[in-house]
């Protein structure tokens, strides 16, 4: 395969940045999706919809993240971010889809990451750019 060898650390949501790592991991990367603990239920499980809506939307959350492993981390929690920390040591990739500044927040920005991994590929793919009102 193609991307074989090649580690990708995926912390993004919504359609864009799990369409992205599933083609990622398609050509053989090893992509490991972080969530939130019991992050993964919204996209999973959504309440209130017919029960075909809600085979429709899992079947989506399942063909987006084929091809990945998964944890859960809390990352406002110290051992939880140490825990991504020692993931991105040897990660060729990382990606998020936060809105801007709360990698920052969360410890996980390119500053904080590039410290523990200089090489590491960075991409920020958030919904709406890095500034302006959202």
């Amino acid at each position: 395969m193609a991307l074989q060898g090649i580690k990708v650390i995926d912390l993004t949501r919504l359609a864009p940045g799990p369409y992205c790592t599933m083609v990622l991991g398609d050509l053989g990367a090893d992509v490991i999706r972080v969530e939130e603990p019991g992050g993964g239920r919204m996209a999973r499980e959504r309440g209130g919809e017919s029960d075909a809506t809600q085979a429709r939307r899992r079947s989506a959350f399942n063909a987006l993240n084929r091809n990945k492993r998964s944890i859960a981390l809390n990352l406002k929690n110290d051992d939880a971010r140490d825990v991504l920390n020692k993931l991105c040591q040897d990660a060729d990739v990382f990606i998020e889809g936060f809105r801007p500044g709360v990698v920052s927040r969360l410890g996980c920005d390119y500053e904080s990451l590039k410290a523990i991994n200089p090489r590491l590929v960075y991409c920020s793919l958030s919904g709406y750019g890095q500034d302006g009102p959202y």
